[in-house]
């Protein structure tokens, strides 16, 4: 079997293409979260510590104090930006939340599914021509 052939009918598996369709759902809701937390949760959060934007929160390594992160950029200046990090720490907790909450949804679908009688199983084809031919029998069908 060829290199060529191998990796196709590796790449063709399900699983290798159930977890690119994964991947690629994952990177879109990330991007959605992203903008809940950067465009709506923050704002508020800034909001209710007194207008303070964790975006601007930055610390100069030259020293000097700059008003916001694009003038410390502009003059060349490395800054350590841990308003980032809380930016994407808040993000983390609201997708890992999400998450969690989807995968207990799954397990209580399962657990409902799991704990459903089974229904009782069909009798052997022997049990069901015996009760046929013992109907018969009694209704005066067969004759001897």
């Amino acid at each position: 079997m060829g290199m060529v052939s191998e990796f196709k009918a590796f790449a063709l598996k399900g699983n290798v293409v159930d977890m690119a369709v994964g991947v690629i759902i994952g990177a879109a809701f990330g991007a959605v979260v992203k903008s809940m937390v950067s465009d709506i949760l923050m704002p508020i959060v800034g909001k209710a510590t007194g207008g303070v934007s964790f975006k601007d929160k930055f610390i100069a390594l030259d020293g000097n104090t700059y008003a916001t992160l694009e003038k410390a950029n502009e003059a060349g200046v490395g800054t350590i930006n841990y308003g980032a990090l809380i930016d994407v720490t808040i993000t983390f907790f609201i997708v890992a939340f999400v998450l969690f909450m989807v995968i207990k949804a799954m397990n209580a679908a399962k657990n409902k599914e799991e704990a459903k009688p089974a229904a009782p199983a069909a009798p052997p084809a022997q049990e069901v021509l015996l009760t046929e031919i013992r109907d018969l029998l009694k209704k005066g069908g067969a004759k001897a």
